[in-house]
């Protein structure tokens, strides 16, 4: 009857050919022609696996598994993720409008810290809701192509911040080593376009990567120990060469995160240099305050993305590149306006006027 079932279950193919060897056998005994029937059956299994792995059809789609633990702590984690992402919102576009009710800030600074805003919030955007339905267990599984592309949306978006970052710093190095040539060699038409190669470079440097990640197998295990798709999670998962895609993450790395992170330090060397040759103290704050609040961000921003993404492999601690990743993606954008507010007098000015006319 045993042996019935598993006909039954599976197909007639397999069946047959079950039944004719059994029929050799039945000689032998009940026990043995099950025993048999089942080593069938696992052989088709294996088959159906191998056969996946040729297609590259074997995972469809991905469990995230988030942040695992009591369901106390999950709706704590929700309750800090939603507000995290609330005020990220705000205080990004509150920035963004007081750049353009205010006339004073129309400046080549402050046109890519609205760049960079605007950026924010997509990035944040991009990560924090479906973590959220992650951690909730209402919207915990992913599709195959939906993970590819939220892995070339954030890592485009992180790129195009190195970029956005690094106009900045030049923006400052022009301001405060060439003061009276600095309206002529930041013109109309400088921002636009450092700004314009910041968007487009992020998204096609990462281009190759996506696609090479795309091309990769998953046989299973399906579950991702993250609460959203990056790159180490599904080199992770992968059952076919991955050294293609890493040899990849590590030479993009290499281009934008350190390229434009020398960019930036070459810039604030010369920063520095300068305000140090300036006499007054009073002279020598003004200077630094112009470019404080950019460095932190900077700060900030390049030790997290550095840890993350520039490496040889891809063999760290998931659940360290999980928090790292949290930092990076929910906690940064929050402090971003944050920092511009607080370590800057023209914003401070032009909020405070902004609530003066309410």
């Amino acid at each position: 009857m045993l042996c019935t079932n598993y006909f039954c279950r599976d197909g007639c193919f397999v069946s047959l050919l079950v039944h004719l060897v059994v029929s050799e056998v039945a000689s032998e005994g009940p026990a043995q022609t099950c025993k048999l029937t089942e080593t069938f059956l696992s052989l088709q299994m294996n088959l159906h696996t191998w056969e996946d792995m040729a297609n590259g059809t074997g995972v469809e789609e991905f469990i995230l598994l988030g942040f695992p633990g009591t369901w106390h702590s999950r709706v704590s984690l929700v309750v800090v993720f939603a507000l995290t992402y609330s005020l990220t919102v705000i205080g990004n576009a509150c920035i963004i409008a007081l750049v353009w009710m205010n006339s004073n800030l129309r400046t080549p600074m402050y046109f890519f810290l609205c760049n960079l805003s605007f950026l924010e919030i997509w990035y944040t955007t991009g990560v924090v809701p479906k973590a959220i339905g992650v951690m909730l267990g209402t919207s915990q599984t992913i599709s195959f192509r939906v993970c590819i592309l939220q892995l070339f949306f954030l890592l485009s978006l992180g790129s195009t911040e190195c970029f956005l970052l690094s106009a900045m710093a030049y923006d400052r190095y022009l301001a405060i080593c060439y003061p009276l040539r600095y309206s002529s060699l930041m013109n109309s038409v400088l921002p636009a376009r450092l700004a314009l190669s910041s968007w487009l470079g992020g998204f096609l440097a990462v281009s190759l990567l996506a696609f090479l990640t795309s091309r990769l197998t998953f046989c299973g295990p399906d579950v991702i120990n993250h609460f959203l798709c990056d790159i180490d999670s599904c080199l992770a998962l992968s059952c076919s060469d991955t050294w293609p895609v890493e040899l990849a993450t590590f030479l993009v790395s290499i281009i934008v995160v350190v390229a434009s992170c020398v960019v930036t330090l070459v810039s604030y060397i010369y920063i520095i240099s300068s305000i140090l040759r300036i006499q007054s103290v009073h002279g020598r704050k003004k200077a630094f305050s112009t470019c404080s609040a950019h460095l932190s961000v900077v700060t900030i921003w390049y030790g997290s993305t550095m840890f993350l993404y520039v490496k040889p492999s891809a063999q760290n601690s998931l659940d360290l590149n999980k928090l790292v990743n949290t930092f990076n993606t929910v906690v940064t954008p929050l402090l971003n306006p944050f920092i511009y507010t607080l370590r800057n007098k023209e914003v401070r000015q032009a909020l405070g006027w902004a609530f003066q006319k309410k």
